[in-house]
């Protein structure tokens, strides 16, 4: 029996006597989550609070939780002392450690804060800008999908006083908020003079060993950024110590274990072992007829295959309900036959990395409400890419890919079992053994990769000798390529988008031994696709390590997906099937020619002009089609909103807002949309299904101010 279900009303003095005890002993993490498995019983049970109850949620400094209707008048005044403005119309009461923070930003000191997943860091982030009222605030995450649940979160309360900024190439106005990830951040640095706060979420991915990928972008935002910012505010998980380094140099480091929900772990592995029907079996029992949502971690993109085919082949499909609704709209824009599908059916939803912006978010949406989904498949996209949680976490297996899962990593994932006010319990029910506890160190070192954008004077207390030598010698040789002025002005202007150093020399290299045989890329810019292969083959292999798949196959699905405003989804779909490219397939080839193979023409284009000193040769308007999959730029932007291409499609034909129109660039779009309203919207369009709507409605939300 777990130590939540043993409280009952006969021993509750009992229990708070002994809360209060380690209160006085100074154990404040002991008789924090003592007093939590206390309030979950109070919930459960349907109990009002007692004064005592009160008194020991304030002595904890768990303020929010008070209830002021049974409290004395000194707990009920710490509850309304602690109140703050965090946008919405209401004040909200913070917890002591959030006061903590929120003090020590609104004084000007920079901080780099390590704290629980349910310690809710946002509403420090909220009040800052409430009270502050700072000119311009830019906040950093690491993914689109985390980008566009922040800008969610703030569009409704500070539209009505900020520009909301989430992509590039946008004109800024007097008082902004930039929320995107770092390799969108350095577009916009000639264009501030100041940065009144610089927000980093996840700041711990600053570090290679946490992502080795993405280190050196995020790095080089945070340097090039923080020239300009007055103040800094870090944020990240489960950190103990924090190592010295340039970058965090001039912030304070707090570390607080102030959790606000408990986590119980149910050590299954135990009695399962390494027999896979015995986890299987275990499984189905968590999620079979419970009523609770539930995360399940899957570690691989194999093993979530495996428990989709669990879930399909043992549980029934529902019937009816916006699933159902769900269900046949997938079926209609993206495939038939798609284990999407039938996993929706159950009421189950997969989130991985390479899924279209607008399905995880939709599905993140239908997780969040009663009568949507129950579950959740996942790998680690689901701590990197929102911010949800639920009442019990499941660990299939100790693998984050082809590794063993890290303690840091594992601790983030169980840490989004609970919900401040919604579960006070966070039930966690590991199938596999967990790795073992160890302390976390961060260490935040310059990458290989990042070198070429420093100046050896400005850092060459914290460089070695050798990497002293290697920035010298690229710089040098950079110079000697594409000729000092030129290489200086590429460097100012931050234009490279690659983040592998070893790639953008070897494209200086390439060009500048023949740049007249580089001429022939102006083929791309041909409106007959077959006019590119030689072009793009000649690119791709130019990275012969950095594509997730065959050149031929990517070569042909970015000639298809050239046709892909015109076509329905299903239809291009169709057209790749000699290719056996899949609709997850489709998803990761979308992505790599999108991000990777955008970056790379990017730098190719701006090395070629430098060196061939002639503007004839210039694909800038092929990138521009293929960074946003051929599709008019607000469509692909607004996927990022939540609203897929498919329900774009269908407003442009009604004729209700033309998507083709040049000006109508990605904020004059939304505003269009606030104009129409989405009753006339709905009126306007025909053949809106109900699942069309209920997207449009969740749409609706993230762009309208609700202060």
């Amino acid at each position: 029996m777990s130590n939540t279900t043993r409280i009952n009303k006969m021993d509750i003095f009992e229990t708070c006597s002994s809360i209060s005890d380690h209160i006085q002993s100074g154990d404040d993490l002991l008789a924090r989550n003592e007093l939590i498995k206390v309030l979950h019983f109070h919930k459960k049970e349907g109990v009002s609070y007692s004064p005592l109850v009160n008194h020991l949620i304030r002595e904890t400094g768990l303020y929010p939780y008070l209830d002021p209707e049974t409290s004395s008048w000194e707990d009920r005044f710490v509850y309304e002392s602690f109140k703050v403005d965090i946008g919405f119309e209401l004040p909200v009461t913070l917890h002591r450690e959030q006061s903590l923070l929120l003090k020590k930003l609104l004084e000007g000191k920079s901080l780099a804060v390590s704290a629980p997943t349910s310690f809710g860091k946002s509403f420090v982030i909220d009040a800052f800008i409430s009270i502050g009222n700072p000119k311009n605030i830019v906040i950093i995450v690491p993914t689109i999908a985390l980008a566009d649940e922040t800008r969610r979160r703030l569009q409704q309360k500070f539209s009505g006083d900020y520009k909301i900024i989430t992509t590039t190439d946008v004109e800024i106005s007097d008082k902004n908020i930039f929320i995107f990830p770092q390799e969108r951040a350095v577009s916009y640095i000639d264009k501030l003079d100041s940065i009144d706060v610089l927000v980093i979420d996840e700041f711990y991915k600053a570090s290679a060993e946490h992502d080795k990928e993405r280190a050196p972008s995020l790095l080089r935002a945070m340097i090039q950024l923080g020239k300009i910012s007055k103040q800094k505010y870090f944020l990240a998980p489960n950190i103990s110590t924090l190592k010295d380094n340039p970058f965090t140099r001039d912030v304070e480091f707090i570390h607080l274990d102030f959790n606000t929900v408990f986590l119980e772990k149910h050590n299954l592995y135990e009695e399962i072992g390494n027999d896979v029907t015995r986890k299987s079996a275990a499984l189905l029992s968590l999620i079979k007829d419970r009523h609770q949502k539930t995360l399940i971690y899957a570690g691989t993109y194999s093993n979530i295959t495996q428990i989709s085919n669990l879930i399909i082949d043992k549980l029934p499909p529902r019937k009816g309900g916006i699933l159902t609704d769900f269900s046949r709209w997938l079926s209609k824009n993206y495939a038939r036959n798609w284990p999407l599908t039938s996993m929706i059916d159950r009421g189950f939803g997969v989130h991985n990395g390479k899924l279209h912006r607008s399905l995880t978010q939709i599905q993140i949406r239908l997780f969040e409400i009663e009568d949507g989904l129950k579950g959740i498949v996942s790998t680690s996209s689901i701590i990197e890419g929102v911010n949800t949680s639920a009442e019990n976490v499941v660990i299939w297996q100790n693998k984050n890919g082809g590794s063993k899962l890290k303690d840091f990593t594992y601790r983030n994932i169980i840490g989004r079992g609970g919900r401040m006010f919604k579960h006070f319990v966070g039930n966690i029910y590991l199938l596999d053994t967990p790795p073992d506890p160890t302390e976390s160190q961060l260490n935040i070192d310059f990458p290989d990769d990042l070198l070429p954008d420093l100046d050896e004077n400005d850092f060459k207390q914290d460089l070695t000798s050798d990497q002293v030598a290697k920035i010298i010698s690229y710089k040098e040789e950079m110079a000697e390529l594409l000729g000092a002025d030129s290489y200086d002005s590429i460097s100012k202007e931050s234009i490279f988008q690659s983040s592998s150093t070893a790639t953008i020399l070897k494209v200086a290299r390439e060009i500048s031994r023949a740049p007249e045989e580089w001429k022939n890329l102006s083929y791309l810019n041909s409106l007959n696709p077959d006019d590119w292969d030689y072009s793009l083959y000649r690119l791709l292999r130019m990275v012969p390590s950095g594509w997730d798949a065959k050149y031929t196959d990517i070569v042909n699905f970015t000639k298809t997906i050239s046709d892909g405003w015109e076509l329905p989804f299903p239809q291009l779909l169709e057209n790749l099937n000699d290719q056996n490219i899949s609709v997850d397939s489709f998803f990761g080839l979308e992505r790599s020619i999108t991000y990777k193979l955008s970056a790379l023409l990017n730098d190719v284009n701006a090395i070629l002009k430098k060196v061939s000193k002639s503007t004839t040769v210039d694909i800038s308007p092929f990138i521009f089609k293929v960074s946003h999959a051929f599709l008019p730029p607000a469509v692909y932007q607004l996927e990022e909103y939540g609203l897929p291409r498919m329900i774009s499609r269908k407003v442009h034909d009604a004729n209700v807002i033309d998507f083709e129109n040049i000006d109508n660039d990605l904020h004059c779009t939304i505003n269009k949309f606030l104009d129409i309203g989405l009753q006339e919207i709905v009126a306007n369009v025909p053949d809106l299904d109900k699942f069309d709507i209920f997207i449009l409605s969740y749409f609706y939300d993230g762009i309208t101010l609700k202060r």
